[in-house]
């Protein structure tokens, strides 16, 4: 095995203390060797809550903030909110509550402007953006990209980076532009969920071997930036979904059974410095 003995960092996960296992789950990763996390807040209608205004997003950014201060607690390292706007929220605001996009549009914005509060005034890291992964309208479609966009200039004006949960697929270099033309280097856009390879923006990969292996591959034949992430739900009604806290403590122990120490290295320490601005080795220290 490659010798490593430094800080495991997941990317995107979520903790529910009000439905799941909260620091529980927290503890359950710090068993498997983890020491980092990025929080993310989940989507809104999680907190039994239906938005009609920015200020209606804080009880999701408040709880994320909370459980991010307990998880760091207990962490060998410590744990950063990356707060937003899901971009589903677009579907139940014109699908179910016959909301027009333009004004889906704006209430969304309205959140993306009260998580940078967070950002800009101390707690959290980063914003969390995006569009549908599933087909929608034209009006739909612009709506969203707008949304996605004017993270892109807040985060800019703050100067933080962006998670994006979008749709599948390795060529986001048009997500990356539209990044670059209001002042966000791509290097500070993050794709949530990606695969190995990926063109635009920095891959945050999701767990799985074969997606993970060519990332690797990719760090060490060619220097590209990668994190690793789970998507951990913390939803007992869906136990299954996505990946539990202990798999990136886990691949990181396959990784470098299979050599590759050097991407790791890049995955937990070099990319979240480079994008997000974080030493995961001396909070680890």
């Amino acid at each position: 095995m490659s010798a490593y003995d430094g800080p495991i960092l997941d990317d995107h996960l979520h903790l529910s203390p009000e439905r799941g296992r909260g620091v529980e789950a927290v503890e359950t990763f710090i068993e498997a060797g983890g020491t980092h996390m990025l929080v993310v807040n989940l989507p809104s209608w999680h907190y039994d809550v239906e938005v009609s205004s920015g200020e209606d997003f804080r009880v999701g950014f408040e709880s994320t903030i909370g459980v991010v201060e307990r998880a760091s607690e207990v962490l060998p390292g410590r744990a950063w909110p990356v707060l937003g706007v899901h971009p589903g929220l677009v579907s139940r605001l014109v699908d179910e509550r016959g909301m027009d996009p333009a004004d889906a549009r704006d209430l969304m914005q309205a959140g993306i402007d009260v998580a940078a509060e967070y950002v800009a005034d101390g707690p959290a890291l980063a914003l969390k953006s995006g569009r549908p992964h599933y087909d929608v309208t034209d009006d739909v479609w612009e709506a969203s990209n707008a949304v996605m966009r004017h993270a892109f200039e807040t985060a800019a004006e703050i100067g933080c980076a962006v998670q994006l949960h979008a749709e599948a697929g390795e060529d986001f270099t048009d997500v990356a532009a539209t990044a670059e033309a209001v002042g966000l280097p791509r290097g500070r856009v993050v794709k949530h969920y990606a695969e190995g390879r990926l063109e635009g923006p920095v891959p945050s990969v999701i767990c799985k071997k074969d997606r993970l292996r060519r990332a690797a591959e990719r760090a060490e034949e060619a220097g590209a930036q990668f994190l690793m992430e789970t998507d951990f739900l913390d939803d007992p009604e869906r136990p299954g979904a996505v990946l539990g806290p202990k798999t990136v403590p886990r691949r990181v122990e396959w990784l470098l059974e299979e050599g590759h120490a050097e991407a790791v290295r890049t995955a937990h320490v070099d990319t979240p410095g480079a994008v997000y601005g974080i030493d995961t080795q001396a909070t680890l220290d």
